[in-house]
């Protein structure tokens, strides 16, 4: 039998430090020793993976996924929807896709979250779904807003929604979130600052996609995932899924 083949080594000149003082809590999170590399086992390359009859047909419509009776969220409805792909651009099929996000007033259904901005009854926050045969994923939601935080005085957090990602084996697993195009906000953020190369911060907005927007309905917007490799998705200054 032929002997899984390792995944392909990250590119520290790609990925950004764990240390970027600007960003104040990686301070006290980031490694304060060199990091060790460990060979991959065959249980982390090929597996385990997530069955589809665990999977609703409305856990991907976060509109209506939460609501009660003839009621939904309130806020833009908009489409999120991409392709998980891995290094060689291959897309990764019936992998678990997760997302959680704040509503539209810019605050999280969790009872640490204390921002002044309402909780809306009929927005759970988070969805899930399974890609297709070609890697394919799609979310339907509300654009969440955005949401002071304590990083400096007058820092706030640009609209963004959070992804969990399970690619082919354990080892894969890729936790990251995307911003929108347009968003001022984003060149202003510290966490979107501590990746250092432009392009890989670019790689994390979703792109409007008018040919996917549902009239009447749903602005779309694109957010293609890569699982591994040189040009993988990145989570702000961490190595997390890499």
């Amino acid at each position: 039998m032929k002997k899984p083949a390792e995944f392909y080594q990250r590119d520290r000149r790609w990925h950004p430090p764990a240390l970027t003082p600007d960003y104040k809590t990686s301070v006290a999170r980031s490694p304060q020793f060199a990091l060790i590399s460990l060979e991959n086992s065959p249980s982390e390359i090929t597996g385990p993976v997530f069955g589809h009859g665990d999977i609703d047909p409305t856990d991907n419509d976060l509109v209506y996924n939460y609501a009660q009776g003839d009621q939904c969220a309130i806020g833009e409805r908009i489409i999120l929807h991409g392709r998980v792909v891995d290094e060689n651009g291959n897309g990764v099929p019936a992998t678990l896709v997760e997302i959680w996000q704040a509503n539209a007033g810019g605050r999280y259904r969790h009872k640490k979250d204390t921002y002044l901005a309402p909780i809306d009854p009929n927005f759970g926050g988070c969805g899930r779904t399974l890609t297709d045969e070609d890697g394919y994923y799609y979310f339907r939601t509300v654009k969440p807003g955005a949401y002071p935080w304590r990083n400096w005085i007058n820092s706030w957090r640009p609209a963004h929604i959070h992804l969990s990602i399970f690619g082919s084996g354990f080892a894969q697993r890729l936790i990251t979130q995307c911003y929108f195009e347009g968003d001022p906000l984003i060149g202003q953020c510290a966490i979107v600052k501590s990746i250092p190369d432009p392009d890989a911060r670019k790689q994390l907005i979703a792109l409007m996609d008018l040919n996917a927007t549902v009239p009447l309905d749903a602005i779309a917007y694109r957010f293609d995932i890569v699982l591994r490799g040189r040009r993988s998705t990145l989570f702000e200054n961490r190595l997390e899924g890499n």
